[in-house]
């Protein structure tokens, strides 16, 4: 008897979003909330590190530097990896990566050994983020794909917002080195339920022909009504693709403009969110504001990118995305003068940067569109290429700070000029969607069914 099909997708469009999905989420959410805080401790160990081993600004940028070098080399690695081996292992191996190099970053005796403590750490960092949105992105419904995924991506911006005010309280207290070790221990704790509770994505295991049974007991736990018996599991995208290689993908089917525009988007973004959050507590200290409220205002800038981030996925399931992002980063723009224009007033700075945050929600709802863009084959690829792409616009953005700061930039000519790369953004995914609403993506042809192994 031939085996009944069931569509992977249309079964998680036609069921209630259930208990175990919302542990996904939970979990996903965790991963990138522990790699927002990792990510943002530079920014406010910087000060520290000027005073205790005497370093100039200029001298942190090999440090702050870092693990953006490592992010970028762990995101174009991973994507690949993960479409070849699965999330859940990348995850899960990444996850403990960063926490153990996070720890050890904790010991550093000199400057070039946390530069060389924080690269290994990126690689962990960089490797987490893409893939916990490639899976959340594969087990939600169409219609509310966006939302959730951008609800479970705000753990970053929450755990980088926390990362200002646990430094505001930790490194008064006990030193610098008390936030690499917070950094540290969460994920180490988080591995343990990864791997026990996190699944692989039933889509992934269907493009790879895994054996029906065993996407069928993953199904079940999201509605354990449904008879699996003589069972074949389908997929929306075409399975014959999976031969191809998934960086070679990225520039075929129509795909070649879409991936260099949101690789120029995210790279732009990345230079206003890490010049920013990077150097504004430094900028405010240089301007006579007491440390602890300086990481209190750029704590503000992930807080208003929190909101703003949950508004733009509850927008992208309505309307036109490109619109969305690129009304978001023109805001951005407007946002960031109005910061240069008021170095010293911070009551109105703070308003003024969760604002900036606000808007730059658009730069966090960037990886949803990349998924979204992909196809399963090399959606982990294209979405972590996008991210690793665009880390070297987070380098430049992390670097140039202490660089424009030693030529004589002050607060104002530095926030003027983070303008620019925000406009570049707009421009950058409006063309996009100009593009695509003419020329949609093409779908490679080929055979749509896989796991036809009859279930006993």
């Amino acid at each position: 008897m031939n085996p009944r099909t069931i569509d992977v997708q249309q079964f998680l469009d036609d069921h209630r979003f259930s208990a175990f999905q919302w542990a996904i989420l939970v979990l996903c959410f965790f991963v990138v909330a522990v790699d927002g805080l990792d990510t943002a401790a530079m920014g406010f160990i910087a000060p520290s590190l000027v005073s205790e081993w005497g370093v100039t600004k200029a001298a942190l940028a090999p440090v702050m530097s870092a693990a953006l070098f490592g992010l970028a080399i762990g995101a174009l690695t991973a994507g690949p990896l993960a479409d070849k081996y699965g999330r859940k292992k990348v995850i899960v191996a990444s996850a403990l990566i960063f926490g153990l190099t996070s720890l050890s970053s904790a010991a550093s005796w000199s400057l070039w050994s946390l530069t060389g403590f924080r690269f290994l750490t990126g690689l962990g960092l960089g490797a987490a983020m893409p893939n916990t949105v490639t899976l959340m992105s594969e087990y939600a419904p169409r219609g509310r794909r966006a939302l959730l995924s951008t609800l479970m991506f705000c753990g970053f911006t929450l755990g980088s917002a926390s990362s200002g005010f646990v430094a505001s309280h930790s490194i008064p207290a006990y030193g610098w080195r008390s936030l690499l070790v917070v950094g540290g221990v969460l994920p180490v704790i988080l591995v343990v339920f990864l791997a026990i509770i996190l699944p692989e994505s039933v889509r992934f295991l269907v493009c790879k022909g895994a054996p029906a049974d065993r996407v069928a007991k993953i199904l079940r736990r999201i509605c354990a009504k449904t008879d699996f018996t003589n069972i074949a599991f389908t997929v929306p995208e075409v399975v014959g693709a999976q031969s191809e290689s998934s960086i070679k993908a990225l520039f075929r089917h129509n795909n070649t403009t879409g991936t260099l525009l949101l690789w120029i988007t995210y790279f732009m973004g990345l230079v206003v969110v890490y010049l920013l959050t990077g150097w504004l507590p430094t900028l405010m200290k240089e301007a006579g504001v007491p440390m602890a409220q300086a990481a209190v205002v750029t704590g503000m800038f992930m807080f208003g990118s929190t909101f703003g981030t949950v508004l733009m996925g509850w927008l992208m399931d309505r309307i036109n995305n490109h619109l969305v992002m690129g009304v978001s980063y023109a805001a951005a723009a407007i946002c960031v003068v109005a910061i240069g224009i008021h170095p010293g007033e911070v009551a109105l700075l703070r308003v003024l940067v969760f604002a900036a945050g606000f808007a730059m929600g658009a730069q966090t709802s960037m990886v949803i569109l990349a998924a979204q863009f992909y196809q399963t084959q090399y959606r982990a690829t294209g979405v972590s290429w996008m991210l690793g792409i665009g880390r070297f616009g987070g380098i430049l953005g992390a670097s140039m700070g202490g660089v424009l700061m030693t030529l004589g930039w002050d607060f104002r000519t530095i926030f003027f000029g983070l303008a620019v790369p925000a406009v570049l953004a707009a421009v950058a995914v409006g063309l996009k969607g100009i593009y695509y609403a003419h020329r949609p993506t093409a779908l490679p042809v080929g055979p749509a069914t896989v796991a036809e192994l009859e279930m006993h």
